[in-house]
């Protein structure tokens, strides 16, 4: 595992010399473990939490107290990677205000290195703050879960002409407003390309097609061990979810049949007998 930090300018260099930007998610220590011993550049603690680990039907329910607890849990396993912490639904749309105290809440509490939070034209006051106050962060337009009512489902962006224009206007507004970098979520490849050659800053593609700068994925998706979500862009790369109910029926079989544990699994102690103590008389 590499120990050296990822740092901000890191990426606005790879960005420049075309090098592919790896990242990931993670909810807690033993995966950013995992992510980190891999080499990853970026790992993302997502309000996809919501969903992935904690059972919620879309990413809104989600709160700052629920985000801080998965990021410091995430903090502890990373030495590598650079940790971005995802603003959750109303902990930034209010005002300059509450976004940077909540941003401060993932730097100062959590340990991120810097925030996410998604929107365009509509945050860019926002993003202006909190990188006043000295807080990096990171945009994100296109399909973006938090509107998921707005949009009417998880549905592919940037399909029409005008809305092509807009999400491309909100990359370049995120861009001018200070953002280090900005995700493209659920739009045309094409449009994500035109987007990616235009920005200086690194553009990272979850469902935006090959042209980014670099990549990103729920980990548990491309795993295979999502049993409720399996959107088209996501490639499994193993079916560890196979695996996991294989392994749970072997062991309920085993203990319900009385073959685990057995004599390999179980500790055996010699014990010395007991020495008779004297008492007072000598008895």
């Amino acid at each position: 595992m590499k120990t050296v930090p990822v740092t901000i300018p890191d990426l606005l260099e790879w960005k420049k010399n075309q090098r592919i930007i790896t990242a990931l998610t993670a909810y807690d220590y033993s995966f950013a473990r995992f992510l980190d011993e891999a080499d990853i550049d970026i790992v993302l603690v997502g309000d996809s939490l919501g969903m992935v680990s904690l059972g919620y039907e879309n990413t809104l329910p989600v709160t700052m107290d629920e985000m801080i607890h998965h990021t410091r849990a995430v903090r502890r396993g990373i030495r590598h990677a650079l940790l971005v912490g995802d603003m959750p639904f109303m902990s930034y749309q209010v005002s300059d205000q509450d976004a940077i105290l909540n941003a401060g809440r993932f730097i100062k509490e959590g340990g991120a290195q810097a925030v996410k939070l998604e929107g365009g034209a509509q945050v860019l006051d926002r993003v202006q703050a909190l990188v006043g106050a000295g807080i990096s962060v990171m945009g994100h337009v296109g399909l973006t879960p938090q509107s998921v009512h707005q949009f009417g489902g998880y549905k592919v962006q940037g399909k029409n002409y005008l809305n092509a224009r807009q999400i491309k206007k909100d990359a370049l507004g995120l861009q001018k407003t200070g953002a280090f970098a900005v995700v493209l979520e659920g739009i045309p490849a094409d449009l994500a390309a035109e987007i990616t050659a235009e920005l200086t800053i690194p553009t990272i593609g979850i469902g935006a097609g090959p042209q980014c700068d670099g990549q990103i994925l729920v980990t548990q998706d491309m795993l295979g061990m999502n049993l409720d979500f399996f959107p088209k862009f996501v490639k499994k790369y193993a079916d560890v979810g196979d695996t996991i109910q294989s392994a749970l029926q072997d062991y309920i079989q085993e203990v319900r049949s009385g073959t685990f544990p057995d004599e390999e699994h179980s500790y055996r102690v010699e014990r010395k007998p007991l020495r008779k103590v004297e008492n007072a008389n000598g008895a």
